[in-house]
């Protein structure tokens, strides 16, 4: 898209997005009014010039993506959705910025409001997100061509987000992959909360960025015609762009501009005055003149001719293409995943495996990634470890992006960020490998997912002291309970090869949030040996073993499901009759009814085994006495002396059952 003239000057436009600013911060008593300040001739120019989009039609799919990497600056965006004529960007969320119920959050949240492509806050997050949203255009670019998928990712991060570490795994990747459709406006304003930049970080970003392989820029931040001729020659670039745009942070603002005190404070009555002579901003707060307006709502419909056109395009493609295309934009798995779902059910219980869950979920996405080529997978070095590579997913590669499983190296918290962005971008399921251990790299990525509704699967191998040799470093043993305490994500612990299968399923038809798998290294047993036509492992626990009449119930998870069957038979020989229930979700159950909890439950004493520690079983069990578990960390040694040694085992957990029932403490 051609830039297009504006009629209004470019300072009265960028003067009423920092007006909006200082109005809604200063009535808020809360906020961030610097940066939407400083970075407001910067956004006039992307948002009038250049940035593809439709404020009439905010979800088009072939739109520019806008990320404000540097949420704290909120009201930057806010300022720009409401001018450009978003319908729920009204001026009277504007006036309820940071209050219960607005539109307008703290830091843009995703879902809140439209054009919020992610949300933000956490530095670095959403410049790794776009690197996942301009991934996701360069593959679909790739199966549907120019004329369905075209158009750029646009990001302003400030130092903050830079001197992250996510932003280091983030820009190496992009430089990896060369994503030229990625361009990054850096405000460059030498500020943070705690004063300069200077006092903790002399990096030469522009040398940083230009290692990683980006095409750099360095600019006047208040000179629209070098942003508008920087954003060109990133335009034309074969390589990711950074634009470090030199601003003025809380710029118009007399006595606190250029100063720390402009950040995360409002500027205070008398400055707010101030800065309106300055400017010469005459109008009451939250006004905006009529020719401003119009100026800005023509930005807004500048896409609209593009859209039109990009429709018909998108209408008159083959009828292949054009069913896959809009089945994958909204969402929906293929007509043939659940046949392919039951097939491999089947085939398991025809010839029930015993192996590791991380190998049975190789064997699950083999059958997965040929039915759903939505899918997108990759692993953080540890391919042939997580088993997420199948023979359907060739390799993603710099210029050749029909691939669809990406090796994102020793960058597991970029991984987690960039399927994110993948995920929001849409059209894409991405799912993505590592240890267990390692989520707490992934873990503020993984957060967001939840808070976010993200459809991301993590397939996190290693899950237990079970791993073996690699010791303590490497077991994870509070990981199972420090996730299951993120709110709004599933956390599968598969016990066999068909419980496998089963949270794959789940994991691919919730649409509403993001999926841990936690797999095992070692071989395991297998206990469901019929092709159940419902998904147990759905239902988050179910009984495997025993009936309504028992004596005592034993809640597993993972590997553990075997150690209890084994206590089931122990218990049996001395005439206790014990129910074995597997729990490989605690989400999904407590989802369930009441009545189905509690016949899955019973009413008989409780207990429980899994290898981590035991803090959140006591929703159901009395005590974390009543959970066989670990107590500290792990240790180096072969797996089999591992169990033993922390008394993991069949015979401890019928022990404990037995001291249970005569009353004793266990």
């Amino acid at each position: 898209m051609s830039p297009s003239p504006i009629t209004v000057s470019h300072d009265r436009m960028a003067n009423a997005l920092r007006a909006l600013a200082m109005d809604a911060v200063q009535q808020a008593n809360s906020g961030h009014p610097g940066m939407p300040m400083g970075m407001a001739d910067v956004a006039t120019v992307l948002f009038t010039r250049f940035l593809k989009f439709d404020a009439a039609a905010p979800d088009w799919p072939d739109r520019d993506r806008f990320v404000l990497s540097a949420g704290h600056g909120s009201m930057l965006l806010y300022g720009l959705l409401h001018l450009t004529g978003y319908a729920d960007m009204t001026q009277g969320e504007l006036r309820r910025f940071r209050q219960l119920g607005s539109k307008t959050a703290g830091h843009p949240e995703y879902r809140h409001a439209k054009g919020i492509e992610t949300t933000t806050g956490p530095l670095g997050q959403g410049l790794a997100n776009a690197v996942g949203m301009a991934l996701a255009e360069r593959l679909l670019h790739a199966r549907y061509g120019d004329d369905v998928v075209d158009h750029h990712t646009y990001v302003i991060a400030g130092d903050g987000c830079l001197m992250e570490g996510i932003s280091h795994e983030a820009i190496s990747l992009a430089g990896h992959l060369r994503l030229n459709k990625l361009i990054v406006l850096f405000d460059d304003n030498g500020i943070s909360i705690d004063g300069k930049v200077s006092l903790a970080c002399s990096d030469d970003q522009l040398a940083r960025f230009r290692a990683s392989g980006w095409h750099v820029e360095a600019v006047d931040g208040h000179d629209p015609e070098a942003v508008a001729s920087a954003i060109q020659a990133a335009q034309a670039s074969d390589r990711p762009s950074l634009i470090a745009c030199k601003t003025i942070i809380g710029f118009g603002a007399p006595t606190k501009q250029g100063t720390a005190a402009t950040h995360g404070s409002p500027l205070g009555r008398d400055e707010v005055a101030a800065a309106r002579e300055q400017l010469g901003w005459t109008y009451p707060p939250f006004e905006v003149p009529d020719d401003i307006r119009t100026a800005w709502a023509q930005a807004g419909r500048r896409g609209a001719a593009a859209r039109e056109a990009w429709q018909a395009r998108t209408d008159a493609l083959p009828e292949a293409l054009r069913s896959a295309w809009h089945r994958t934009q909204a969402g929906d798995l293929p007509k043939g995943f659940a046949a392919a779902v039951a097939a491999l059910k089947a085939s398991l219980a025809a010839n029930p495996p015993t192996v590791a869950t991380r190998k049975a979920s190789q064997d699950v996405l083999e059958v997965l990634t040929e039915a759903v080529p939505e899918l997108i997978g990759g692993s953080a070095d540890l391919t042939g470890s997580n088993n997420t590579k199948t023979k359907a997913t060739a390799p993603i590669q710099a210029g050749d992006f029909t691939g669809r499983y990406l090796y994102y190296g020793v960058r597991e918290h970029g991984m987690a960020a960039a399927m994110n962005g993948l995920a929001l971008h849409g059209g894409i399921i991405p799912y993505g490998g590592t240890f267990l251990v390692f989520a707490d790299y992934c873990r503020p990525a993984i957060r967001l997912s939840a808070l976010m509704h993200q459809r991301v699967v993590y397939v996190l191998t290693h899950d237990s002291i079970g791993l073996g040799e690699d010791g303590p470093t490497h077991q994870p043993v509070e990981h199972l309970a420090s996730l299951r305490a993120i709110p709004n994500l599933l956390v599968m612990r598969p016990g066999d090869a068909m419980e496998t299968v089963e949270c794959w399923a789940a994991a691919l038809e919730r649409r509403d949030g993001p999926t841990v798998l936690a797999l095992t290294r070692q071989n395991l047993k297998p206990f469901r040996l019929e092709a159940t036509a419902e998904n147990l492992a759905a239902k988050g626990g179910y009984v495997v073993a025993g009936g309504v009449a028992r004596d005592v119930t034993l809640l597993a998870t993972g590997s553990e499901v075997q150690l209890a069957l084994g206590a089931r038979e122990l218990l049996a020989a001395d005439g206790i009759e014990a129910a074995v229930v597997s729990m490989p979700c605690f989400e999904l159950f407590d989802a369930e009814d009441e009545a189905y909890r509690a016949h899955v439950l019973g009413t008989a004493p409780r207990l429980a085994i899994e290898a981590a520690m035991p803090f959140g079983w006591t929703r159901y069990v009395a005590s974390e006495a009543d959970v066989v578990g670990m107590t500290g960390f792990g240790a180096s040694a072969p797996a089999e002396d591992l169990f033993p040694h922390f008394g993991i085992t069949a015979e401890a957990l019928a022990l404990k059952a037995k001291a249970k029932l005569q009353g004793g403490a266990g």
